[in-house]
C-alpha cells in the first residue's frame, strides 16, 4: 500500500476488526457446545488487535500503511463470513 494512511484511519480499521472478532467470540460462547479451538483462535486475534493498536502509537508511515492494509483485508474477510 503506497498511499498515505493516517494513524487514526488505521486505528479505526483495527478497532472495527476487533469488534468483529468480539462478536464472533460472543456467538461462539452462546452455542450449545462452544469450540475451544475456535475460541482460542478468536481470543488470540483480539490480542493481536490490541498489540497492533499499541504499535500504531509509535509507528512510522510504512508500518501504519501495512497495518491498515492487513486490517482492510481482515475486515473484508470477516465481513464476508
Amino acid at each position: 500500500m503506497s498511499e498515505h494512511v493516517s494513524p487514526d484511519t488505521a486505528e479505526q480499521l483495527v478497532r472495527e476488526v476487533g469488534l468483529l472478532y468480539s462478536e464472533q467470540v460472543a456467538e461462539e460462547q452462546r452455542t450449545a457446545r462452544p469450540d475451544p479451538v475456535r475460541l482460542k483462535t478468536l481470543q488470540e486475534a483480539l490480542v493481536g488487535c490490541a498489540t497492533d493498536l499499541e504499535t500504531l502509537l509509535d509507528a512510522g508511515p510504512e508500518e501504519v500503511a501495512e497495518i491498515a492494509a492487513r486490517y482492510t483485508a481482515l475486515s473484508q474477510e470477516l465481513g464476508g463470513q
